[in-house]
């Protein structure tokens, strides 16, 4: 698909673009190429291709899940202004 000088200004203007005769020839070239180029990539056919999460197929590194931090609830809450349950008391901040 190939794009015009009159066709990238009206989509300049559409955009709230101001832009000259000479940038309109150039986007217009510029653009028709990259429209080229995702013409040629939908013609491949892709239909037995998996999608893919990186195309290096690099698999992620994972730690072993298992608990490292101690439960330190009581320390925490002995730290509190204020505790009640088990759980944090704060001050009414809306009325």
């Amino acid at each position: 698909m190939a794009l015009n000088r009159q066709e990238v200004s009206r989509i300049a203007h559409l955009a709230r673009l101001h832009i000259t005769e000479p940038e309109a020839a150039l986007y217009a070239e510029t653009l028709s190429r990259i429209l080229g180029l995702i013409e040629q990539m939908n013609a491949v056919d892709t239909a037995g291709v998996a999608p893919m999460a990186h195309p290096n197929e690099a698999g992620l590194r994972l730690r072993a899940d298992v608990v490292t931090e101690t439960d330190q609830r009581e320390k925490f809450l002995a730290l509190a202004p204020a505790a009640e349950a088990g759980l944090y008391l704060v001050p009414k901040v809306i009325e």
